[in-house]
């Protein structure tokens, strides 16, 4: 196979959309990786009857072919308009559920290490984090469609980014949120100041945290310093402006952008909730009557 963009001029690039030519062998490594990913994630998901991962992980890693197959067409077509509005959407929105899925572990974890030492009830993770990362994504995705259309119009696709900026720059707010309030947790649990009066009832040999717990924990948080820092670099690259050196620059997008994600994408497929997670996690909680009502959560 013929690696096409390292044929094309210095002119053919200029006139490119992107201001380079997407390098075909990346696109078709992306392609390739996430396929694979994505692939495992919906097996696993199936095993372990894990739903809510069909439409955070599998549907992050859906988009992310979608936006980096776009990018191939786009190496062998760089004059193309229609590949780089698809890879304008799909690359921008695609690790949103899967920073959705992040949310989910976390409350996971809380309700099997101690909800009385979380801010937040468990299942409020998954409501109030995963709604505004769904705002997010629309916000994102109105503003992809507008910036595609002013492209295509030949107008200046301004409004449309600082529109995805907005969302992008919004979603990064709630990740940093959820860290001060995923660090409070760990501290007051190892510090034991719980927030409630709640006591967790710890099965047989389960008195402190399990192993397991610990691993996913450790590729929970790994996951979010990936995702941490491409959502840093692409509210950077939209503010740097359509014509800046920051999104005109391949390099950047490949290794900020697409391999963060991987990266991300893969430690959960090794690191996954429904080998490191119980399924069944029974939560004590003590009423200031002093009597006990069990809340069991199934993962």
């Amino acid at each position: 196979m013929i690696i096409r963009s390292v044929f094309y001029t210095t002119e053919q690039a200029s006139e490119s959309l992107y201001n380079y030519v997407p390098t075909e062998w990346i696109c078709i490594f992306f392609v390739v990786s996430y396929s694979i990913s994505t692939a495992v994630h919906t097996g696993q998901a199936l095993k372990y009857k894990l739903w809510w991962m069909i439409p955070t992980v599998t549907f992050a890693g859906i988009m992310e072919i979608f936006g980096w197959g776009a990018r191939l067409w786009s190496s062998q077509n760089p004059e193309l308009l229609m590949p780089y509005e698809m890879q304008l959407v799909g690359t921008v929105l695609a690790p949103t559920p899967l920073v959705a899925a992040i949310f989910v572990i976390f409350g996971r974890i809380i309700n099997q290490l101690g909800p009385q030492f979380s801010r937040l009830v468990p299942y409020m993770y998954t409501v109030i984090f995963c709604s505004f990362d769904a705002v997010c994504l629309i916000v994102q995705a109105v503003g992809g469609a507008l910036a595609a259309q002013a492209v295509n119009e030949n107008k200046s696709p301004t409004l449309g980014g600082n529109i995805m900026l907005g969302g992008i720059a919004a979603q990064l707010f709630a990740i940093v949120v959820y860290i001060c309030l995923a660090v409070e947790f760990f501290l007051r649990r190892k510090y034991n100041a719980p927030l409630h009066h709640q006591v967790i009832e710890f099965g047989k040999g389960q008195h402190s945290m399990s192993k397991e717990v610990q691993i996913m924990i450790y590729g929970m948080s790994f996951c979010t310093v990936c995702l941490f820092i491409r959502s840093v670099y692409r509210t950077v690259e939209l503010a740097d402006g359509w014509s800046g050196s920051v999104i005109a620059n391949e390099s950047y997008f490949n290794w900020l952008d697409g391999a963060f994600v991987t990266v991300a994408i893969y430690t959960l497929n090794v690191v996954h909730p429904g080998i490191y997670l119980k399924r069944d996690a029974t939560v004590h909680t003590s009423k200031p009557d002093g009597n006990e009502f069990v809340q069991n959560d199934a993962c």
